[in-house]
């Protein structure tokens, strides 16, 4: 077993025997609370408290040195001053011992000093190849009552239930626990990371795809662990059983400097890297802590809900209204009853009731109708879930609406979930409803929230499969492009160099020549056809346009010499030292929706795609979408479709619908590039003209940069996936054409 690689975590989950190094007798330490727990928890396994200062600990013999001790523990619980830890882990792995959950502090939170005794601490328990969570974390419970396992120093343990629970932050834990007591909420698992120095989530959810007693995963996070790694494991999880994540730290935390438009966005937008790497891994993404709970609450009933088709059932309008708002938030349809199925409503339900969705069944519906009508709902079907919004009013008392819920169900597999009002205590009503499987709430937006967990699951289970295309591309070109690049010391390529590799992948330029003079540049002109576009050819101008060396429209060789002289006027004004290469001249693509297809390579995320509508818009509308290499077909497509401005794209006032197809192809040959060429390290096409339906698109400008040749490309970090902060990225427009 191999320290933060665990297939298996049974020596921290399920462990025989544990060993609590500084377990106390004195009340108000961890060690005290710490043991006393185990104890109380029922923990099935035999405990060894150690500590030279006792002879014994709440009565349990203790020993003065791990040596002493009678076995070989499966854990060990360490709970010593930083300082000491290194040498308990030493001992603790002499000894035999399989895992280790370190609660200690002191380590690489508090700085320098801190991190260089945590990696002692890891390389120690890698030669004994110990499994590791911690340090500075708040334990671990196995709520399972063959285990019994309270390796917190929290009293409070949660009820047995399908919810496993992973928090990077420790002081969240015990408000955790106390919340889901008070609310019912039943886990399996419940583990806090600490410093991740071992174990992390993605090892963690790996060891609960496979736990039966685990019906859904929740993730609280604040940075990830290698976000490579865990769009892999997210991605094999999630076929198996949902994840929910909540992720904290949505403002820019850290910025690098970068040179091209997607390592710009990339950077600006670091939030929605997250939300591209959730959304490709199958991992629904919370706001809130409460919204991560109520959906794991109707995820872990086992319910499965087959459509987006909701009928809310209540007795009180006004509830209904906001359950019917929240709806059409979450994408979640009230389709009105047929005909014949409201003309059965109203034969049982009060003159005064709507038989409309939401059904409002006003407040004296008798409890036979109540039940007939929750019956036919589950069994009709036009409906793929139920809302039950019910105040207890006149002579249905909270119990019979209990009775009443559960005849109406009559164990239909449909999901129905309830939402309680009363001028009286419910609470033993929602405790009846929730152990009979049925997700209770307080209010409806929330049981609305907790239904789109559902939707949003299915979607992503039943979503076409797709798989990673690969073009036939020029693969000798690219490498002799490259190679030309860096034989010449060059980092940022060209625009002629960046064609070369990017036509080499497949990518459409218009037809384009370089001149070195008037007379070779009128000649390309007449070759290639009017209307022409003349480009600046230098290595040291980035944004061609700031600087006067863009000129659009050409439409003779008049014209172009008039150009040609204006621009070269207009270089030796404003960059007078840039080297010139040459001018490049080339045919005008006719107008058409642009947009911007980046790459940027990440530390920890490795290859970024990135979408966006193009030109001098980009990062002012900040309408981006990313993805990681290598993506699917499926994935390149909802890039495109996510964008608020896609309509563009549709054709809108008349205008002609895109080429979509050929764009979904642009974004997977750019992907294909991105994996095969590591050198290049950031890359925009911006703007890629949308040409009409079957008539393709053309790139007409862009911008590589190559990973410098001492380090060569950037590769994925074990560490935390915010890059570490410098200086502030380049923020500008991209011009038409550069």
């Amino acid at each position: 077993m191999v320290v933060g690689r665990s297939p298996h975590l049974d020596a921290i989950f399920q462990p025989r025997s544990i060993a609590v190094m500084g377990a106390s007798n004195r009340e108000g330490t961890v060690g005290h609370s710490l043991f006393q727990n185990l104890l109380t928890s029922r923990y099935r396994g035999v405990v060894y408290p150690v500590n030279p200062s006792w002879k014994s600990v709440s009565g349990v013999r203790c020993y003065a040195r791990t040596e002493d001790l009678p076995e070989a523990p499966d854990l060990g619980v360490v709970i010593v001053p930083a300082v000491a830890v290194n040498a308990v882990v030493d001992d603790l792995g002499r000894k035999g011992a399989k895992g280790v959950v370190i609660i200690s502090a002191g380590f690489r939170e508090v700085g320098a000093a801190g991190a260089a005794l945590e990696d002692r601490v890891l390389a120690t328990a890698r030669r004994y190849s110990m499994s590791v969570v911690g340090p500075n974390c708040f334990g671990v419970i196995n709520t399972d009552p063959a285990i019994g396992l309270n390796a917190t120093f929290s009293a409070d343990l949660p009820p047995r239930g399908g919810i496993a629970f992973i928090s990077q932050s420790g002081a969240l834990c015990a408000g955790i626990l106390r919340y889901g007591i008070e609310e019912g909420i039943g886990f399996s698992r419940f583990v806090s990371m600490g410093n991740r120095a071992g174990v992390n989530e993605n090892d963690l959810m790996a060891s609960l795809a496979e736990d039966p007693a685990t019906r859904v995963i929740l993730l609280y996070v604040e940075s990830l662990a290698n976000g490579r790694r865990f769009l892999e494991a997210a991605s094999e999880v999630t076929k198996k059983k949902p994840v929910l994540v909540i992720k904290s730290g949505r403002s820019l935390a850290g910025e690098r400097a970068a040179l091209s438009h997607t390592g710009s966005l990339a950077q600006s937008s670091r939030d929605r890297l997250f939300d591209a790497v959730f959304e490709q891994s199958g991992v629904l993404r919370a706001e809130s802590i409460g919204g991560l709970f109520r959906m794991a609450k109707v995820l872990a009933s086992g319910a499965t809900m087959h459509g987006t088709r909701l009928a809310i059932m209540t007795n009180s309008g006004g509830p209904g209204i906001l359950a019917a708002d929240a709806s059409a938030r979450m994408s979640i349809d009230l389709p009105m009853p047929s005909e014949g199925f409201a003309a059965r409503l109203r034969r049982i339900l009060p003159a005064m009731a709507s038989v409309a969705n939401p059904i409002d069944m006003v407040a004296d519906v008798d409890l036979t109708s109540y039940t007939r009508t929750l019956r036919w709902l589950q069994k009709s079907p036009e409906y793929d879930a139920t809302l039950l919004i019910t105040t207890p009013v006149g002579t249905m008392s909270s119990d019979q609406l209990v009775r009443a819920i559960l005849d109406g169900r009559m164990g239909s597999k449909k999901p129905v979930v309830a939402c309680l009002f009363g001028l009286t205590d419910v609470s033993s009503a929602v405790g009846q409803l929730e152990q009979a499987g049925i997700p209770t709430f307080t209010f409806p937006e929330e049981a609305v929230e907790g239904l789109s967990a559902l939707v949003r699951y299915r979607r992503w289970r039943e979503r076409p499969r797709t798989r990673v295309r690969r073009f036939p591309v020029d693969r000798r070109r690219a490498s002799a492009t490259i190679r030309r690049a860096r034989t010449e010391g060059r980092t940022v390529l060209p625009e002629y160099l960046a064609r070369d590799l990017l036509e080499a992948y497949g990518i459409r330029f218009p037809p384009h020549g370089r001149a070195h003079t008037v007379r070779e540049a009128t000649a390309l002109g007449d070759r290639i056809g009017y209307p022409v576009v003349l480009k600046v050819a230098s290595p040291d101008i980035s944004h061609k346009t700031d600087v006067g060396g863009v000129r659009l429209g050409i439409a003779s060789s008049d014209e172009l010499r008039t150009a040609w002289t204006d621009m070269r006027s207009a270089l030796k004004k404003h960059v007078p030292k840039a080297r010139i290469e040459g001018f490049e001249i080339e045919s005008e693509v006719p107008s058409g929706p642009e947009v911007l297809i980046g790459l940027q390579r990440d530390p920890a995320f490795g290859p970024i795609l990135a979408f966006a509508l193009g030109g001098i818009y980009v990062e002012a509308m900040k309408d981006v979408t990313f993805r990681f290499a290598p993506l699917v077909s499926l994935s390149a497509e909802t890039m495109v479709k996510s964008l608020r401005g896609f309509p563009v794209l549709q054709g809108m006032r008349g205008a002609a619908a895109g080429d979509l197809a050929a764009v979904y192809e642009a974004i997977e040959r750019i992907s294909q590039l991105a994996v095969e060429r590591p050198e290049v390290a950031e890359l925009d096409l911006n703007p890629l003209i949308v040409r009409p339906v079957g008539s393709g698109v053309v790139a007409v400008d862009a911008r590589v940069v190559l990973a410098p040749t001492s380090t060569g490309a950037p590769r994925p970090s074990p560490g935390r996936s915010a890059p570490a902060p410098s200086r502030t990225p380049r923020v500008g427009g991209a011009p038409r054409r550069r």
